[in-house]
């Protein structure tokens, strides 16, 4: 009798535990966290499926995939400059997923083979704390030329292009701005390293540290210093004269995750769920699905002056080793 008893506890508790698989999975985001938490959690109330999140930077997303190819301890990747994406796509850290909802997505924001599919797009702008500016006789700057002006020596502050997607994003638009010229790019960089006072691992960690006058300026997307101003910060939001990149945030299932189902319905419902759409809203990104509502507070891209940019080059993981390996030697060796 103890031992039916016993192997029915066990029955149950192994049930138990299948079924408590079955009802979550595990993700990596490149969302601000609140943002995340926000979209996770809807998604569990209308589906119960809990998402246990890791958020990780752009670079730092990849470089976990990419050690734990192995053993994937995630299932999807939500968020992040498609760049990366495209990036992980090259290592063979991906796999492909032709959601029945893509079709929402215009061509020229997901992947022709289906291994990612953006989500929103936001420009690279600057942020300036107009108090701080005053207080220190600061002109406003209005292009990418105007930031190596000596007079802004340690009062820009921008994220490091090894961990973070939106600083790289910064390399490659300073590619086209320079027609493709990489050494002058290098050159223009170089120069704004003096103005620089440090490099962050996060890309919308600069901004915040302008909003609480840390530091005057700083680069980054648009839509996480539209937020920065409509939660009060004085600060002036400038799309650079010469044109600008930006990005295209995006989605990607990983490849050999444990939890593919689940991952699965989690991507689906992130570009179907219209109470998703609205949390993306909330944070002024611009979603790219067909009939997407738009913050009238968010800077769209149709609004400013962008370079040309071709993400399957700059995302390909030759070129991007290759930038990346030429900022170390040059610019991050310092750092």
């Amino acid at each position: 009798m103890k031992k039916r008893i016993g192997l029915l506890v066990l029955t149950i508790l192994v049930s138990a535990a299948l079924a408590f698989g079955q009802n979550s999975l595990s993700a990596y985001t490149t969302l601000e966290e609140p943002l995340a938490k926000e979209l996770f959690e809807q998604f569990q109330k209308e589906t119960g499926i809990t998402v246990n999140f890791v958020r990780l930077s752009g670079g730092e997303a990849v470089a976990r995939m990419e050690a734990e190819a192995a053993n994937p301890q995630a299932s999807i990747w939500v968020g992040g400059v498609g760049l990366d994406h495209i990036t992980a796509k090259s290592k063979g850290l991906t796999t492909p997923y032709k959601s029945r909802f893509a079709a929402n997505t215009p061509a020229q924001f997901k992947d022709p083979q289906d291994y990612w599919i953006g989500l929103y797009v936001g420009p690279l702008t600057f942020v300036i704390n107009l108090d701080k500016a005053k207080e220190q006789g600061l002109p406003i700057p209005k292009s990418w030329a105007d930031l190596l002006n000596p007079v802004y020596k340690g009062k820009i502050r921008m994220a490091n292009p090894n961990t973070s997607g939106t600083a790289y994003n910064v390399l490659t638009t300073m590619r086209y701005v320079f027609n493709g010229d990489e050494n002058k790019a290098f050159e223009y960089l170089k120069k704004l390293d003096a103005n620089i006072d440090q490099y962050t691992k996060s890309g919308s960690a600069p901004g915040k540290s302008v909003a609480i006058g840390e530091i005057p300026i700083a680069i980054g997307y648009a839509h996480d210093q539209v937020k920065l101003k409509v939660e009060g910060a004085n600060v002036a939001i400038i799309p650079p004269a010469e044109g600008t990149g930006y990005e295209l945030a995006s989605m990607s299932l990983i490849k050999g995750g444990k939890d593919a189902v689940n991952a699965k319905k989690l991507y689906d419902w992130i570009l179907s769920s219209k109470e998703a759409q609205k949390i993306f809203t909330k944070w002024y990104v611009v979603l790219v699905a067909k009939g997407a509502e738009k913050h009238p507070m968010a800077l769209s891209i149709n609004e400013i002056k962008t370079v040309n940019q071709d993400m399957a080059w700059d995302g390909d993981k030759v070129n991007k080793d290759r930038l990346l390996k030429r900022w170390m030697d040059e610019i991050g060796v310092n750092r």
